[in-house]
Protein backbone atom coordinates (compact mmCIF):
# COMPACT_ATOMS: atom_id res chain seq x y z
CA UNK A 1 0.00 0.00 0.00
CA UNK A 2 1.10 3.78 -0.97
CA UNK A 3 0.25 6.21 1.80
CA UNK A 4 0.83 9.91 1.19
CA UNK A 5 0.47 12.08 4.68
CA UNK A 6 0.46 15.40 4.38
CA UNK A 7 1.87 17.42 7.35
CA UNK A 8 3.68 13.87 8.21
CA UNK A 9 6.63 16.09 10.20
CA UNK A 10 4.39 17.52 12.85
CA UNK A 11 3.01 16.28 15.96
CA UNK A 12 0.25 13.75 14.80
CA UNK A 13 1.44 13.45 11.24
CA UNK A 14 4.85 11.42 12.41
CA UNK A 15 2.96 9.67 15.22
CA UNK A 16 1.01 8.09 11.90
CA UNK A 17 4.37 7.81 10.49
CA UNK A 18 5.56 5.73 13.21
CA UNK A 19 2.59 3.61 13.38
CA UNK A 20 2.05 2.85 10.15
CA UNK A 21 5.91 1.79 9.38
CA UNK A 22 5.48 -1.11 12.25
CA UNK A 23 3.18 -2.52 8.26
CA UNK A 24 4.08 -3.34 4.80
CA UNK A 25 3.42 -0.01 3.69
CA UNK A 26 5.41 2.43 1.16
CA UNK A 27 4.86 5.85 2.77
CA UNK A 28 5.66 9.24 1.93
CA UNK A 29 5.48 12.50 3.79
CA UNK A 30 4.66 16.45 2.26
CA UNK A 31 5.39 19.04 4.23
CA UNK A 32 6.50 22.55 3.60
CA UNK A 33 10.25 21.53 5.50
CA UNK A 34 13.01 18.92 5.35
CA UNK A 35 12.83 15.72 8.37
CA UNK A 36 15.88 14.13 8.57
CA UNK A 37 14.57 11.83 11.22
CA UNK A 38 11.50 10.49 9.13
CA UNK A 39 13.39 10.19 6.29
CA UNK A 40 15.54 7.87 8.13
CA UNK A 41 13.13 5.96 9.05
CA UNK A 42 12.56 4.99 5.30
CA UNK A 43 10.19 6.96 4.45
CA UNK A 44 10.17 9.43 1.37
CA UNK A 45 9.90 12.91 2.37
CA UNK A 46 8.48 15.79 -0.25
CA UNK A 47 9.04 19.02 0.13
CA UNK A 48 6.31 20.86 -1.13
CA UNK A 49 3.18 23.57 -0.29
CA UNK A 50 -0.52 22.30 0.15
CA UNK A 51 -1.50 26.24 -0.67
CA UNK A 52 0.51 25.59 -4.00
CA UNK A 53 -0.72 23.68 -6.29
CA UNK A 54 1.58 23.47 -8.81
CA UNK A 55 4.02 22.10 -6.55
CA UNK A 56 1.78 19.10 -5.48
CA UNK A 57 1.87 18.06 -9.13
CA UNK A 58 2.96 14.38 -9.86
CA UNK A 59 3.65 13.73 -6.03
CA UNK A 60 0.50 11.86 -6.02
CA UNK A 61 0.85 9.76 -9.02
CA UNK A 62 0.67 6.07 -7.79
CA UNK A 63 -1.09 6.84 -3.95
CA UNK A 64 -3.69 4.29 -3.12
CA UNK A 65 -4.54 6.61 0.55
CA UNK A 66 -3.81 9.81 1.27
CA UNK A 67 -4.37 10.93 5.26
CA UNK A 68 -4.13 14.85 5.09
CA UNK A 69 -3.03 16.26 9.01
CA UNK A 70 -1.41 19.44 6.86
CA UNK A 71 -3.17 22.49 8.87
CA UNK A 72 -2.44 25.76 10.80
CA UNK A 73 -3.73 25.49 14.48
CA UNK A 74 -3.98 28.28 16.68
CA UNK A 75 -6.86 30.68 17.80
CA UNK A 76 -5.49 33.87 16.75
CA UNK A 77 -4.34 35.19 12.81
CA UNK A 78 -5.74 36.30 10.18
CA UNK A 79 -8.38 35.43 8.40
CA UNK A 80 -6.40 34.43 5.21
CA UNK A 81 -3.96 32.81 7.07
CA UNK A 82 -5.96 29.94 8.45
CA UNK A 83 -8.20 30.23 5.08
CA UNK A 84 -5.33 29.63 2.83
CA UNK A 85 -3.91 26.20 4.61
CA UNK A 86 -6.79 25.05 6.20
CA UNK A 87 -9.83 25.55 3.68
CA UNK A 88 -7.32 26.29 0.31
CA UNK A 89 -4.78 23.49 1.46
CA UNK A 90 -7.28 21.22 1.87
CA UNK A 91 -8.85 22.36 -1.74
CA UNK A 92 -5.77 21.46 -3.73
CA UNK A 93 -4.39 18.23 -1.82
CA UNK A 94 -8.18 16.90 -2.72
CA UNK A 95 -8.05 17.91 -6.08
CA UNK A 96 -4.31 16.53 -6.45
CA UNK A 97 -5.84 13.05 -5.29
CA UNK A 98 -8.58 12.70 -7.12
CA UNK A 99 -6.78 13.72 -10.35
CA UNK A 100 -3.81 11.23 -9.52
CA UNK A 101 -6.94 7.71 -9.07
CA UNK A 102 -6.08 7.80 -5.43
CA UNK A 103 -8.80 5.40 -3.32
CA UNK A 104 -9.35 6.74 0.20
CA UNK A 105 -8.89 10.17 1.55
CA UNK A 106 -8.66 10.45 5.40
CA UNK A 107 -8.88 14.17 6.92
CA UNK A 108 -7.91 15.75 10.32
CA UNK A 109 -10.60 18.02 11.12
CA UNK A 110 -11.64 19.16 14.68
CA UNK A 111 -14.49 19.17 16.37
CA UNK A 112 -14.61 22.96 17.08
CA UNK A 113 -15.92 22.60 13.43
CA UNK A 114 -19.44 22.11 15.25
CA UNK A 115 -18.61 23.38 18.49
CA UNK A 116 -21.58 25.46 19.01
CA UNK A 117 -19.87 27.96 21.82
CA UNK A 118 -22.11 25.81 24.60
CA UNK A 119 -22.00 22.58 27.07
CA UNK A 120 -21.60 20.15 24.67
CA UNK A 121 -21.86 16.55 26.36
CA UNK A 122 -21.46 13.32 25.65
CA UNK A 123 -23.43 14.25 22.29
CA UNK A 124 -23.04 12.24 18.86
CA UNK A 125 -22.07 13.56 15.49
CA UNK A 126 -26.24 13.95 14.65
CA UNK A 127 -26.47 16.33 17.12
CA UNK A 128 -23.56 18.51 16.68
CA UNK A 129 -24.67 20.86 13.04
CA UNK A 130 -22.81 23.26 12.03
CA UNK A 131 -22.92 26.46 13.91
CA UNK A 132 -23.90 29.39 12.13
CA UNK A 133 -20.84 31.81 13.25
CA UNK A 134 -17.80 30.78 14.44
CA UNK A 135 -15.34 33.04 17.42
CA UNK A 136 -12.09 31.80 15.81
CA UNK A 137 -11.30 31.88 12.10
CA UNK A 138 -9.90 28.33 12.65
CA UNK A 139 -13.05 26.22 14.16
CA UNK A 140 -14.52 28.10 10.69
CA UNK A 141 -11.82 27.21 8.09
CA UNK A 142 -11.59 23.89 9.38
CA UNK A 143 -15.48 23.30 9.32
CA UNK A 144 -15.70 24.63 5.61
CA UNK A 145 -12.58 22.43 4.38
CA UNK A 146 -14.11 18.75 6.54
CA UNK A 147 -17.33 19.95 4.05
CA UNK A 148 -15.34 19.66 1.03
CA UNK A 149 -14.29 16.91 2.23
CA UNK A 150 -17.27 14.52 2.72
CA UNK A 151 -18.63 16.24 -0.45
CA UNK A 152 -16.19 14.20 -2.21
CA UNK A 153 -16.92 11.18 -1.49
CA UNK A 154 -18.06 9.19 -4.05
CA UNK A 155 -16.45 11.75 -6.81
CA UNK A 156 -13.87 8.70 -7.85
CA UNK A 157 -13.27 8.50 -4.11
CA UNK A 158 -13.52 7.42 -0.64
CA UNK A 159 -13.24 10.14 2.25
CA UNK A 160 -13.96 10.74 5.75
CA UNK A 161 -13.25 12.86 8.38
CA UNK A 162 -12.10 12.88 11.58
CA UNK A 163 -12.38 14.89 14.94
CA UNK A 164 -9.70 14.79 17.45
CA UNK A 165 -9.77 16.85 20.32
CA UNK A 166 -6.87 18.68 21.87
CA UNK A 167 -4.13 16.29 21.10
CA UNK A 168 -1.30 15.68 23.92
CA UNK A 169 1.53 13.52 24.70
CA UNK A 170 5.34 13.63 24.62
CA UNK A 171 6.20 16.22 22.25
CA UNK A 172 2.70 17.90 22.00
CA UNK A 173 4.34 21.44 19.98
CA UNK A 174 0.61 23.28 20.68
CA UNK A 175 -1.48 22.50 23.89
CA UNK A 176 0.66 21.86 26.59
CA UNK A 177 3.63 24.15 25.68
CA UNK A 178 0.79 27.44 26.03
CA UNK A 179 -0.59 25.83 28.78
CA UNK A 180 3.17 26.44 30.46
CA UNK A 181 3.68 29.18 28.64
CA UNK A 182 0.44 30.93 30.41
CA UNK A 183 0.50 29.12 33.87
CA UNK A 184 1.05 32.79 35.84
CA UNK A 185 -2.04 34.26 33.83
CA UNK A 186 -4.34 31.45 34.22
CA UNK A 187 -7.17 31.91 35.90
CA UNK A 188 -10.44 28.94 36.35
CA UNK A 189 -13.10 30.18 33.85
CA UNK A 190 -16.37 29.55 35.65
CA UNK A 191 -16.87 27.18 38.08
CA UNK A 192 -13.81 24.97 36.91
CA UNK A 193 -16.18 21.28 36.90
CA UNK A 194 -16.02 21.09 33.22
CA UNK A 195 -15.69 18.28 31.47
CA UNK A 196 -13.62 17.75 28.31
CA UNK A 197 -12.53 15.20 25.88
CA UNK A 198 -8.70 15.07 25.50
CA UNK A 199 -6.94 12.88 23.04
CA UNK A 200 -3.57 11.07 23.07
CA UNK A 201 -1.44 11.20 20.16
CA UNK A 202 -1.03 7.45 19.55
CA UNK A 203 -4.94 7.30 20.08
CA UNK A 204 -5.49 10.13 17.25
CA UNK A 205 -3.10 8.63 15.19
CA UNK A 206 -4.42 4.75 15.22
CA UNK A 207 -8.00 6.22 14.52
CA UNK A 208 -6.96 7.39 11.25
CA UNK A 209 -5.18 4.42 10.26
CA UNK A 210 -8.57 2.73 11.34
CA UNK A 211 -10.35 4.60 9.44
CA UNK A 212 -8.27 4.28 6.45
CA UNK A 213 -8.21 0.71 6.75
CA UNK A 214 -12.30 1.01 6.58
CA UNK A 215 -12.15 2.99 3.82
CA UNK A 216 -10.35 0.40 1.72
CA UNK A 217 -12.52 -2.39 2.52
CA UNK A 218 -15.58 -1.23 1.54
CA UNK A 219 -16.15 2.10 3.82
CA UNK A 220 -18.51 2.04 6.41
CA UNK A 221 -17.29 5.21 7.02
CA UNK A 222 -17.11 6.87 3.64
CA UNK A 223 -18.35 10.48 3.50
CA UNK A 224 -19.20 10.51 7.17
CA UNK A 225 -17.29 12.57 10.08
CA UNK A 226 -16.39 11.62 13.20
CA UNK A 227 -15.26 12.55 16.83
CA UNK A 228 -12.19 11.67 17.80
CA UNK A 229 -10.97 11.20 21.85
CA UNK A 230 -9.42 9.05 24.77
CA UNK A 231 -12.46 6.96 26.22
CA UNK A 232 -13.51 9.03 29.12
CA UNK A 233 -13.31 12.87 29.50
CA UNK A 234 -11.57 14.73 31.87
CA UNK A 235 -12.30 17.45 34.28
CA UNK A 236 -10.16 19.97 32.44
CA UNK A 237 -8.74 21.80 35.24
CA UNK A 238 -8.40 19.02 37.61
CA UNK A 239 -6.30 17.77 34.38
CA UNK A 240 -4.14 21.41 33.84
CA UNK A 241 -3.39 21.41 37.50
CA UNK A 242 -2.32 17.45 37.90
CA UNK A 243 0.00 18.96 34.91
CA UNK A 244 1.37 21.92 36.59
CA UNK A 245 1.97 19.87 40.04
CA UNK A 246 3.57 17.22 38.33
CA UNK A 247 5.99 19.76 36.64
CA UNK A 248 6.84 21.42 39.81
CA UNK A 249 4.14 24.74 39.22
CA UNK A 250 2.16 25.79 41.52
CA UNK A 251 -1.80 24.34 40.46
CA UNK A 252 -4.64 27.39 39.36
CA UNK A 253 -6.66 28.34 41.60
CA UNK A 254 -8.21 31.50 41.06
CA UNK A 255 -11.21 31.82 39.47
CA UNK A 256 -12.88 34.52 36.91
CA UNK A 257 -16.66 34.13 35.45
CA UNK A 258 -17.43 33.03 32.43
CA UNK A 259 -19.00 36.10 31.73
CA UNK A 260 -15.83 38.36 32.66
CA UNK A 261 -13.53 36.45 30.67
CA UNK A 262 -15.57 36.66 27.45
CA UNK A 263 -15.95 40.28 27.78
CA UNK A 264 -12.06 40.47 28.08
CA UNK A 265 -11.58 38.44 25.13
CA UNK A 266 -14.18 40.78 23.21
CA UNK A 267 -12.14 43.79 23.96
CA UNK A 268 -8.77 42.56 23.99
CA UNK A 269 -9.62 41.21 20.49
CA UNK A 270 -10.78 44.40 19.43
CA UNK A 271 -7.47 46.19 20.69
CA UNK A 272 -4.96 43.51 18.71
CA UNK A 273 -6.83 43.89 15.46
CA UNK A 274 -7.21 47.65 15.63
CA UNK A 275 -3.37 48.00 16.65
CA UNK A 276 -2.26 44.97 14.98
CA UNK A 277 -0.42 43.90 17.78
CA UNK A 278 1.77 41.28 17.49
CA UNK A 279 1.32 37.69 19.31
CA UNK A 280 -2.23 37.08 20.36
CA UNK A 281 -4.14 38.32 22.78
CA UNK A 282 -4.03 36.87 26.78
CA UNK A 283 -7.92 35.92 26.40
CA UNK A 284 -10.59 35.48 23.23
CA UNK A 285 -14.02 34.71 23.66
CA UNK A 286 -13.03 31.29 21.46
CA UNK A 287 -10.95 30.59 24.49
CA UNK A 288 -13.13 31.80 27.14
CA UNK A 289 -15.63 29.81 25.84
CA UNK A 290 -13.33 26.59 25.61
CA UNK A 291 -12.18 26.79 28.78
CA UNK A 292 -15.89 26.71 30.80
CA UNK A 293 -17.98 24.76 28.71
CA UNK A 294 -18.05 20.72 28.63
CA UNK A 295 -17.21 19.50 25.05
CA UNK A 296 -16.38 15.67 25.33
CA UNK A 297 -18.58 13.60 22.63
CA UNK A 298 -20.50 10.10 22.18
CA UNK A 299 -17.38 8.08 20.39
CA UNK A 300 -20.36 5.43 19.55
CA UNK A 301 -20.02 5.95 15.86
CA UNK A 302 -16.08 5.84 15.81
CA UNK A 303 -15.84 2.55 17.68
CA UNK A 304 -18.91 0.86 15.94
CA UNK A 305 -17.66 1.81 12.23
CA UNK A 306 -14.21 1.12 12.19
CA UNK A 307 -13.32 0.07 15.60
CA UNK A 308 -11.67 2.49 17.03
CA UNK A 309 -9.86 1.85 20.62
CA UNK A 310 -6.66 3.28 22.60
CA UNK A 311 -3.53 2.26 20.98
CA UNK A 312 -1.73 0.46 23.29
CA UNK A 313 0.98 3.12 23.78
CA UNK A 314 -1.77 5.65 25.06
CA UNK A 315 -1.49 3.68 28.48
CA UNK A 316 1.89 5.49 29.30
CA UNK A 317 0.97 8.62 27.40
CA UNK A 318 0.61 10.71 30.59
CA UNK A 319 3.81 9.67 32.73
CA UNK A 320 6.30 9.61 28.93
CA UNK A 321 4.47 13.26 28.12
CA UNK A 322 5.60 14.63 32.03
CA UNK A 323 8.97 12.99 31.35
CA UNK A 324 9.31 14.94 28.37
CA UNK A 325 8.50 18.34 29.38
CA UNK A 326 10.25 17.69 32.47
CA UNK A 327 13.72 18.02 30.65
CA UNK A 328 12.57 20.45 27.96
Amino acid sequence: MKILITGGGGFLGSEIVRQLITENHEIAILARNNYPKIEGLGVKCIQADVQNPKSLEGHFNGIDVVIHTAAKAGVWGSKDSYFGINLEGTKNVLAAAQTAGVQAFVHCSSPSAVWSGQDESGLSEKQCPYPKQYLAHYPESKAEAEKIVIKANGNGIKTTALRPHLIWGAGDPHLVPRLIKRHRRLRIIGHGRNKVGVTHVSNAAHAHILAMNELLGGGKNSGKAYFITDPEPVFIWDWVNSLFTELGKKPITRHIGVGTATRIGGILEWVWSTFRLSGEPPMTRFVAGQLSTDHYYDLSEAINDFGYQPHPSSANGWDEMIVYFKQS
